[in-house]
């Protein structure tokens, strides 16, 4: 259950037992409270995601260069057909890093991953739109290689795989991009397929460690976001791991 939703289940449940039970509405009231602090703390899930992130590369602990990088899709571009545009949302950090390496020669050829990942839109292939945006910013066609048919994390590993074996890549030195909240569960899937990827986090939430009033004690709103997109990836990575897929 999300966090916000446990909340205001709590406060339904402090009204309900206001007339019948003062004592049990009060209690209940309290609880969703204190939990409203605690989700709300930024110190909390700074720490949380510090512990569950796959920490950043740097630079210099790099490899002169890979034959391939892998770039996750999910949540990076969709298009708006009213306004006939492409819209980019906020995992897009793992594109640019991309294209930073490719630009810096640390990449040879950029495998994007990502297909519809929706029931409703499927044609709208996440891959797809990734690369006309990279076409048009001048990288070589003959660099960049799709998957467009997975619509989650192991479908993913699985047809990257496919088509690393294809191209004769599979044996080579591979880097994996994707968010640092992501990137467990994606080397646990690629590494069950046999390939052994490095990973190269991108986005991460967890800066320095920081111990200003404001960060230790202010509520803020934004950290339920955190709180849900670190809940979706615990559970999918222990759900991946009944399944067998990592």
């Amino acid at each position: 259950m999300a966090p916000v939703l446990l909340i205001i289940v709590l406060l339904v449940l402090s009204l309900v037992y206001f007339r019948k039970n003062i004592k049990r509405s009060r209690k209940l009231l309290i609880a969703a409270l204190l939990l409203f602090y605690f989700f709300s703390n930024s110190f909390i899930i700074d720490e949380l995601m510090r512990a569950w992130e796959i920490p950043v590369t740097k630079t210099e602990d790099l490899a002169d260069s890979y034959k391939v990088g892998i770039v996750m899709g999910g949540g990076i571009i969709t298009y708006d057909n009213i306004n006939d545009r492409r819209t980019y949302r906020n995992n897009i950090d793992r594109v640019l890093q991309a294209i930073e390496l490719y630009k810096a020669g640390k990449i040879d050829k950029l495998l994007l991953s990502g297909g519809a990942g929706n029931l409703i839109f499927r044609d709208m292939l996440e891959a797809d739109l990734i690369k006309d945006f990279l076409l048009q910013i001048g990288i070589d066609e003959n660099d960049i290689l799709l998957d467009t048919l997975s619509d989650n994390t192991y479908q993913n590993a699985v047809y990257c795989t496919r088509i690393l074996k294809e191209n004769g890549l599979d044996k080579d030195k591979i880097l994996l991009i994707t968010s640092a909240v992501h990137m467990r569960r994606s080397v646990g899937c690629f590494r069950r397929q046999g390939v052994e990827v490095i990973p190269y986090s991108t986005n991460k939430y967890a800066g320095i460690r920081r111990y200003q009033f404001e960060h230790l004690f202010v509520p803020q709103m934004v950290n339920f976001i955190l709180w849900k997109k670190i809940i979706h990836e615990t559970i999918g990575y222990v759900v991946y791991d009944i399944y067998g897929y990592i």
